[in-house]
């Protein structure tokens, strides 16, 4: 009997649940960290995507309100319809007379540019400031030469200096064919000689010798014209003697609507 007791007693004893409560660990496995780590790193990506799409989809509405504005239509089709997929003529912004002004006149600029670039590089290299000058203008282009380069005090025959410069001048005008005026001027200290009664005939004089010299050195005689305008189209004061020498020069001028005129009249020729 004590025997059985004690066996009894001893039973127990066998069961072993600590042991089973090792053999069992507790928590999750440690996979799912890195499991849950890309699972985050996912939402992240697909809230950053769809942020994106509602900012381009803002932006494409921006971009068809003002196409809108800027084409005056009422609608403008949507992408990826059959509407978006026709080409329609959009109405241009001048009528076709306007745009052949605007072409015209940049071709007008162009030749009038080419015209004072190349005569500023001919007095640059011959050394020529203040005897001759280019400039441009709201009524076209000027060279404009004094009379202390051409003439003698008084006279209108040209001097040796003068014939050299016109004559590199020539070779800039001959090759265009546009009118051009070459217009004499004086200063208002009147004159009084046998072949120059007053200053008129001496800046008409003036003028003719510098057309005759560019005439013949190439320029066509049927594009060019001397005028004369004594002491009454001055630049600059009459009362000191820098002033009346500026006042003494001959001009040659390329106006912007004469060249508008020709430009018209070679289209006719070549239609």
């Amino acid at each position: 009997m004590a025997e059985d007791n004690s066996s009894e007693a001893e039973a127990p004893a066998l069961e072993c649940p600590k042991q089973e409560e090792q053999e069992c660990p507790g928590g999750a496995p440690e996979w799912m960290a890195t499991f849950s780590d890309l699972v985050t790193l996912l939402m992240c990506f697909f809230v950053l995507m769809f942020a994106m799409s509602t900012t381009q989809q803002e932006t494409f509405k921006e971009l068809v309100e003002s196409l809108r504005s800027a084409l005056g239509v009422a609608a403008v089709p949507e992408a990826g319809s059959r509407e978006g997929l026709t080409m329609h003529a959009v109405p241009s912004a001048a009528p076709p007379e306007e745009q052949k002004v605007d072409e015209m006149g940049g071709m007008i600029q162009k030749e009038l540019e080419d015209v004072m670039s190349e005569v500023r590089e001919l007095v640059m290299f011959n050394k020529l400031g203040g005897l001759v000058t280019a400039s441009e203008g709201e009524m076209g282009a000027v060279i404009t030469m004094t009379d202390m380069l051409l003439f003698e005090k008084g006279g209108a025959q040209l001097s040796e200096m003068g014939i050299d410069v016109l004559r590199k001048v020539a070779s800039v005008l001959s090759r265009l064919a546009y009118h051009v005026k070459v217009k004499g001027h004086t200063d208002n200290v009147e004159i009084d000689s046998k072949l120059y009664p007053s200053n008129w005939e001496l800046s008409s004089a003036r003028a003719s010798a510098v057309v005759k010299l560019l005439v013949e050195t190439g320029v066509n005689p049927k594009y060019i014209a001397a005028e004369g305008y004594a002491q009454y189209q001055p630049v600059a004061t009459n009362d000191t003697e820098e002033g009346r020498a500026r006042n003494r020069r001959v001009e040659i001028v390329y106006d912007r609507d004469i060249i508008a005129r020709d430009f018209v009249g070679l289209d006719k020729g070549k239609k």
